[in-house]
């Protein structure tokens, strides 16, 4: 039996679920290395022993709201949504789509209902709703912007 490539599974995903766009499915695989990173320290993520960390689904919730908000800002919450992505709930679908084609990995342990209700039950608008912060850097004569999340740390 000939094996399937992770690009032709990927496009047997896409065909049998249209609810989220591409971009959607890179995004969760950035911000699972992203939760990664978070949760293991810089140093793991510097020795590349990150590749076996298990990271949960709240994890995952939070490495994405941490990186949409770094990666977009004030627009996290349009970016996301364009992508389909409308709650939580959405972002357990997707890993579950990925892990049944086989492109992601999961523990026993692992469900869909641990994305239900994340952040504990806010409304999704919420979870990407920040404040930009301005910082002057003098060395280089230019402003820096990062945000900082309104409603969690």
């Amino acid at each position: 039996m000939e094996s399937v490539s992770p690009q032709e599974r990927f496009a047997e995903l896409l065909r049998s679920d249209q609810r989220y766009h591409p971009e959607a499915y890179s995004f969760i695989f950035e911000a699972l290395d992203y939760a990664v990173r978070m949760k293991s320290g810089s140093k793991a993520a510097e020795s590349g022993s990150t590749l076996q960390q298990h990271v949960t689904g709240q994890d995952l919730l939070e490495g994405m709201r941490r990186y949409a908000l770094e990666s977009f800002g004030c627009l996290a919450y349009s970016v996301i949504t364009s992508w389909g992505i409308q709650s939580t709930e959405d972002v357990g679908e997707m890993v579950f789509n990925l892990v049944d084609h086989g492109l992601m990995g999961k523990q026993e342990s692992d469900t869909k209902e641990d994305f239900a209700n994340g952040f504990g039950g806010l409304p999704f608008l919420r979870i990407f709703q920040a404040r930009p912060v301005f910082q002057y850097i003098h060395e280089r004569d230019e402003w820096r912007t990062t945000y900082e999340s309104t409603v969690l740390g």
